[in-house]
């Protein structure tokens, strides 16, 4: 029974880790939508040969703001730090007591979604540096604009 048990937490696990990826590059996107910033999702960027080479190429998913550099930089900040919303209906059950004092499956599924709810180290350096990247864009925007090719 034990063993049972353990396979589909780890089977819950790793399906959540799934949906939190999903969920972590679309509160991304949704921020970027709502403040009217051009995007695009790429889902296993750096894909290797093969189902392991994908599972071992880094990043999985990548959402990439195409500023204008007119942009307020509130917004990349927003959109940066936006899956620290995710976190929210696992402290729920956490502060609750069902995720620790319930089945397996369940603190299992709490801790993949808590993990997709974390902002990645590329999150955070966009967060604290979000006015260079809209000056850099700005700048490659103006360059782009007066070219006569």
């Amino acid at each position: 029974m034990i063993g049972t048990e353990l396979l589909v937490a780890c089977v819950v696990l790793a399906v959540t880790l799934a949906f939190g990826l999903l969920a972590h590059e679309w509160a991304h996107a949704f921020v970027l939508r709502f403040g009217a910033v051009e995007y695009t999702i790429s889902y296993l960027p750096n894909r290797g040969r093969g189902l392991l080479g994908s599972l071992r190429s880094r990043p999985w998913a990548v959402v990439r703001p195409h500023p204008t550099g007119t942009d307020p930089p509130w917004i990349l900040r927003a959109a940066a730090l936006a899956p620290l919303v995710l976190a929210v209906p696992a402290l729920g059950l956490v502060a609750t007591g069902y995720a620790t004092e319930g089945p397996p499956v369940v603190t299992a599924a709490t801790v993949g979604w808590l993990a997709c709810a974390i902002p990645s180290p590329r999150d955070f350096s966009v967060a604290f540096h979000a006015h260079r990247a809209l000056r850099d864009s700005l700048e490659e925007y103006d360059s782009c604009s007066f070219r006569t090719d």
